[in-house]
């Protein structure tokens, strides 16, 4: 997951002429006006900056951490794109699932399980409707969290059929 962001911040430095070295400077440019870049760059500038009240990267601390809660709303004020040959909705569902993966904070351990489950077929351009995605959701919300565990090596084995 951090892959995906750090390949977009390597790109973004370059395209724009920035230098690495330059990294600190930059994301907070960013980080202040969210809404002109997009969300894994955005992303990616606030993992560069530490949060003053818990000392983490800014976004990704408890809950409850103002500056982290401040920024966490602020990343969704991002532009977001969806990648080529992926049907629309699909950035977005990779955006949300990145975002409670990486700050699992106030959030069921079944949810982040669930998200973290869901975010390689996401990557690799699946998207599912909403009926099955309500279906799928019901199904994990039965199950108990060893369970929802169990079907990550099943995801890998058969990517088509992975939700008992």
């Amino acid at each position: 997951m951090d892959a995906i962001l750090e390949e977009e911040w390597a790109a973004f430095l370059a395209r724009e002429g920035f230098a690495p070295e330059d990294g600190a400077e930059v994301a907070a440019l960013v980080v202040e006006e969210p809404d002109r870049y997009d969300w894994r760059v955005v992303d990616a500038a606030m993992d560069r900056l530490v949060c003053p009240e818990c000392g983490g990267p800014l976004s990704r601390g408890p809950a409850g951490c103002g500056p982290c809660d401040l920024a966490n709303g602020f990343r969704y004020a991002a532009i977001e794109v969806d990648r080529p040959g992926v049907p629309p909705g699909n950035e977005h569902a990779v955006r949300v699932n990145v975002s409670v993966v990486r700050r699992p904070d106030g959030i069921s351990v079944r949810e982040v399980l669930a998200r973290r489950l869901m975010l390689p077929l996401l990557l690799q351009g699946q998207l599912a409707t909403t009926g099955q995605a309500q279906a799928d959701k019901a199904k994990m919300n039965r199950m108990g969290i060893a369970e929802i565990e169990a079907l990550f090596p099943r995801l890998l084995a058969s990517p088509t059929d992975w939700v008992p």
